[in-house]
């Protein structure tokens, strides 16, 4: 299996979509506090999966999966992960949106699978 991909239980479940455009400054800040992100989302209760991408452009979508409503809102809460978020905000990005939406359906192919 592709481990770009997260593993992830029957739907429902949420997910939080984080769309956003870099501006370049702090790569190597940006990519340790990324990363200091994920392992902090990953021992939350409700964290089901992350999965990340980002262009050359700057231009990145990391969609983070979770149970529940409420293991979101714990997540917003969490101290480190405010702190990080506020300085991304003042620091790191031209360009921002957040999404959050309820997974009712999901499937998908694996290419030469079942051959």
């Amino acid at each position: 299996m592709d481990d770009a991909f997260a593993r992830l239980p029957s739907p429902p479940y949420y997910a939080v979509i984080f769309s956003s455009r870099r501006n370049g400054d702090d790569d190597a800040g940006y990519g340790e506090a990324a990363q200091r992100m994920v392992e902090l989302a990953a021992a939350q209760p409700g964290f089901l999966g992350v999965e990340s991408t980002r262009g050359a452009d700057g231009f990145g979508i990391t969609v983070s999966y979770w149970d529940s409503e409420a293991a979101i809102a714990a997540w917003r809460q969490h101290a480190e992960h405010a702190v990080t978020r506020a300085y991304g905000r003042a620091h790191w990005y031209e360009h921002y949106e957040l999404r959050v939406a309820k997974v009712e359906r999901a499937y998908g192919r694996v290419a030469g699978a079942g051959k």
